[in-house]
């Protein structure tokens, strides 16, 4: 069976506007939140890697399909990354409020006093370091 190979999307040179810049820093952030590498990225809109890397290093500006590409694979809104980081805090606590787990315990935390929080973000990150296995 042959190997389909998909060409990647045009790519608008960069022209000195520094709206890429918040694209580019954008785009990397939401793929290290996400914890995928550039090829990992670059698997899920099926395009090289090196075309990534070019959006990511300011070197090429996506165009508005790649950019609705790239939310898709990132799992976000095209806003999101047109936004970028000037998010607000209220657009960030949403957001996290969104995951189930979250959404669950922090009625919990908010009942905790200062030692307790510390406590329980410890074991949070010991869990997180050291995973339990289970017999």
């Amino acid at each position: 069976m042959p190997l389909l190979v998909v060409q990647p999307p045009p790519v608008e040179p960069v022209n000195g506007n520094h709206s890429h810049l918040q694209v580019a820093t954008t785009i990397r952030m939401f793929r290290q939140k996400s914890g995928l590498s550039q090829r990992q990225l670059a698997m899920r809109m099926q395009v090289p890697r090196t075309y990534v890397s070019k959006i990511e290093n300011e070197k090429a500006m996506p165009t508005l399909s790649s950019l609705q590409r790239l939310a898709t694979a990132l799992e976000v809104s095209m806003a999101d990354l047109l936004k970028g980081s000037n998010r607000s805090l209220e657009d960030e606590i949403a957001d996290l409020m969104q995951d189930d787990f979250l959404s669950q315990v922090m009625p919990y935390v908010k009942q905790l006093d200062s030692m307790q929080r510390s406590s329980l973000l410890s074991q949070v990150r010991e869990l997180s370091v050291r995973p339990r296995r289970s017999v």
